[in-house]
């Protein structure tokens, strides 16, 4: 039998540990995390060892050399291309002639191989998958098998709606060598999203075998920090080396022999060669990499040292990871985590805040207060953006400085010469960040259109319409008015995919921007028929004469926002009578935009009333998001708003269409539509070539698309088409509420921590066994044909969002309360 251990991934994640050694030669317990791999494969008694390469190869190459040193035999293989991982594995085709075990040198692992082997020849496998259960499934492949192990199905890396269990695929397989047939030569091929569909689709049944042991994928500095403390923690079983030495309370694993007498030990410390430890100093579960030296009266607590580094007399040291060559002075504090890369100088008397990163080759001036402005925060995010968006504090982690790194990095992405639009709000934070993003897109050799101050449906209907390749607008957070939001968009104005988030993260973190020549630099230019251009398309797809003859009377509150540069002109073109509120800018308004809306909605209420008024608006400042008010001045719930504009589009359309929505959107009027052919499913990652079919799309936070005009959510063409629909129909909102069938929806969220939204899931999924159930999106319970509840947690936050209908009230907030209870058990039992 043989072994291959994948080596080749970027480590972009993990940055700056990366800056110049692959991932799985980072230093565990003083060796290579890969090394650790390969001790554990010679233990079973594989002695030939194909080791995939393809980021910085010669490190590894260097330092394993052909395996002798170690009692192996190493085959590498390089790869001219990313290949993915099956297709890597193809690359080494002719040195796997036998069962062979597939495995990462990136992981931290004590699994018992010999186990995972066995269960593979017991059951006659050709292809099994080592899993295991994790607190966060979310970005590993999650897999659903039957008693026997027998693979039923699989997700590789699923959003949060999809992960059905906390069991996951580990990355290790044992595979037979027939299987190679399967994986194309020469073409990107990945294990989970190509090979184990292909097979199953072959009829070859998959097994699964569930390991016992501890895991863990280190992908990020944080998964980095905590596997070295649960090593000293004893949660993993590895070797350590060294002479092993009760001191004090705690014991010394040690290759240097001159050890000060007055040393405090806590816990497991380990020390390499050639370490020298100054006077009085205390170690509580700490690494220490050779050459490195101490000096006195220093305190290091949950640290790891890399190799040749030197740490100043009265520094202190908590949750801290210290690259090689690291020089740090006297009286140093870093008592709240700190990550310093290699080759950096920190001078006497600086002070380090909490979880601050410090990049390569950096000289920290004397008596500096270091803070994190790095856009992932206190915690080590698993990626800067979150759906096609950065967001940070303003002027903290999203500074001048950061907009254009981040600029320079989605540039480098693009083909240079090439046309990217911009827009922004009109507030003063992204004025100033837009300016600093524009100069970083024009080094990468990006022509910009600024379009500045634009309502951002206009500029998404902008980017559809145009030869550009990508557009960003910068907001004020409509939830917070100390964050700035930027929107990355692909030429067709939808955000742009995780693909392409990842490519911009990966230069972002290598600093490898593309800089053109002085003569290749982009130019800035102006678009001055934009607006008239959305106007235009906007005024085409309305029936202008049913609007005039219905004389509608209107108020609508733009909200201090951007759409009063486009939106009054609109509904004057339509002769409809207005009462137009808030058409003027204000940053003190626009940074309270709660309050202003539950404000807007009391007021808008009584004049509706007092007015006789058919109809208000309450726009959103950036333009996508309404809020309708109905012609007896009730505030419409976002659903019931939602259901009114569906029997709209079934009463005024001349042809059957399709309308695509949540899963969570109640049935309780689908028997009643004629014309409108109603389809649910995921809005994660949506595409213009699936959209394009669609009549109609929306969720149930306001937002609403009618295609025709763009596959942009814009509340401005939403209210005139629903004047337009109610003019030809001649039904006030009101009464179209009265035809909507008694029903109960509530929607809940229920605050779960991160490391149990997969425990969830599989506890809803468990739940689901026996009853009708659907799982296109999170998981949806039937307790009879018009009572349903569905979980699905939130993306990004530490929540869960419950959705419960049913025809009787009762009964709905009696299933809501029942699972609650259950879910607050499930987390105690943790």
């Amino acid at each position: 039998m043989k072994a291959v251990i994948m080596a080749g991934g970027f480590g972009t994640r993990i940055q700056p540990l990366t800056n110049s050694i692959p991932k799985p030669m980072l230093p565990v317990l003083n060796k290579p995390m890969m090394e650790h791999i390969i001790k554990k494969v010679k233990a079973v008694g594989i002695t030939e060892i194909v080791i995939l390469l393809y980021f910085k190869p010669e490190v590894i190459q260097n330092y394993f050399k052909d395996g002798s040193d170690f009692g192996i035999k190493i085959n590498y293989v390089l790869p001219d291309d990313d290949y993915g991982t099956a297709g890597a594995v193809k690359k080494a085709a002719k040195y796997l002639d036998e069962r062979f075990i597939v495995i990462s040198g990136d992981l931290v692992t004590d699994f018992d191989l010999k186990e995972i082997i066995g269960f593979h020849q017991a059951v006659g496998s050709k292809l099994t998958i080592t899993l295991t259960s994790v607190e966060d499934p979310l970005q590993f492949g999650v897999v659903i098998t039957d008693k026997d192990g027998k693979i039923l199905r699989f997700l590789e890396k699923p959003g949060w709606g999809e992960v059905f269990s906390d069991t996951i695929n580990t990355g290790i397989y044992v595979i037979e060598p027939e299987i190679l047939n399967y994986i194309p030569d020469n073409l990107p091929f990945d294990f989970s999203k190509d090979l184990f569909p292909k097979l199953m689709k072959e009829g070859i049944t998959l097994y699964g075998y569930n390991a016992k042991g501890y895991w863990r994928d280190v992908g990020n500095p944080e998964s980095y920090r905590e596997v070295n403390k649960d090593i000293l923690l004893d949660k993993v079983k590895l070797d350590v080396e060294g002479e092993r030495i009760k001191v004090n309370g705690g014991v010394l694993y040690t290759k240097t022999k001159d050890i000060p007498k007055d040393l405090t030990v806590n816990g497991k410390v380990v020390l390499d060669e050639n370490v020298k430890i100054g006077n009085n100093c205390y170690l509580e579960n700490v690494v220490i990499g050779k050459n490195t030296h101490i000096g006195d009266n220093v305190y290091l607590k949950d640290c790891v040292i890399w190799w040749d580094c030197k740490i100043g007399d009265n520094t202190k040291l908590n949750n801290a990871v210290i690259c090689n060559n690291v020089e740090i002075g006297k009286n140093v504090r870093a008592e709240h985590g700190v990550i310093i890369a290699e080759g950096t100088e920190v001078k006497d008397n600086v002070h380090f805040e909490k979880d601050v990163i410090v990049w390569p080759n950096k000289l920290i001036e004397e008596s500096a207060i270091i803070s994190s402005n790095l856009i992932w925060g206190d915690k080590w995010r698993a990626s800067i953006f979150e759906g096609g968006k950065v967001s940070g504090r303003t002027n903290i982690e999203l500074s001048n400085e950061m907009a254009a790194k981040l600029a320079a990095s989605f540039g480098s992405i693009l083909p240079a010469g090439k046309t990217i639009l911009m827009s922004r709000d009109y507030h003063r934070a992204s004025r100033m960040l837009k300016r600093s993003f524009l100069g970083g897109l024009l080094g990468a050799g990006l022509d910009v259109v600024d379009l500045k101050l634009m309502p951002l449906p206009v500029m998404r209907y902008l980017l559809s319409k145009s030869d550009a390749v990508a557009g960003v607008h910068f907001r004020q957070s409509p939830d917070n008015p100390a964050i700035t939001e930027i929107l990355f968009f692909d030429s067709e104005g939808l955000a742009i995919d995780t693909n392409t988030e990842k490519s911009v993260e990966r230069i972002f973190f290598r600093e490898n921007f593309r800089r053109v020549n002085y003569n290749q630099i982009g130019e800035i230019k102006d678009d001055p028929m934009a607006i008239k251009s959305y106007k235009e398309k906007f005024l085409s797809l309305i029936d202008k004469e049913i609007i005039q003859s219905s004389r509608f009377k209107i108020i609508v509150d733009l909200l201090n926002g951007s759409t009063s540069i486009v939106y009054p002109d609109i509904i004057n073109t339509f002769s409809i009578e207005n009462v137009i509120l808030n058409a003027y800018f204000d940053e003190k308004k626009i940074s309270q935009i709660s309050t202003l809306h539950e404000k807007s909605a009391q007021e808008i209420s009584k004049i509706v009333k007092v007015l006789s008024i058919d109809c208000g608006f309450i726009m959103y400042p950036n333009g996508q998001r309404v809020v309708i008010v109905s012609d007896e001045g009730e505030i419409l719930s976002h659903e019931t708003a939602l259901l009114s504009i569906l029997y709209l589009i079934d009463r005024t359309v001349s042809r059957q269409v399709k309308v695509y929505l949540p899963v969570y959107i109640p049935e309780v009027m689908d028997e009643m539509f004629e014309n409108i052919i109603i389809e649910r499913g995921k809005f994660i990652g949506l595409k213009s070539n699936f959209l394009k079919d669609y009549y109609f799309f929306a969720n149930l936070e306001g937002n609403y698309a009618f295609t025709d005009m763009s596959f942009s959510y814009d509340g401005m063409f939403t209210s005139v088409k629903l004047l337009e629909m109610m003019g030809k129909t001649k039904l006030r909102l009101s009464q179209i509420q009265k035809l909507i069938p008694p029903h109960t929806f509530i929607h809940k969220v229920v605050a779960c921590p991160s490391n149990l939204k997969g425990k969830m899931m599989r506890k809803f999924t468990e739940e689901a066994i026996g009853k009708e159930a659907s799982f296109i999106d999170g998981v949806k319970i039937f307790i009879d044909k018009r009572t349903w509840i569905l979980m699905i947690p939130d993306q990004y936050s530490d929540n869960l969002h419950l959705y419960v209908n049913s025809d009787v009230e009762e009964k709905a907030q009696d299933l809501l309360n029942q699972y609650i209870e259950k879910i607050g058990k499930w987390i105690e039992e943790n």
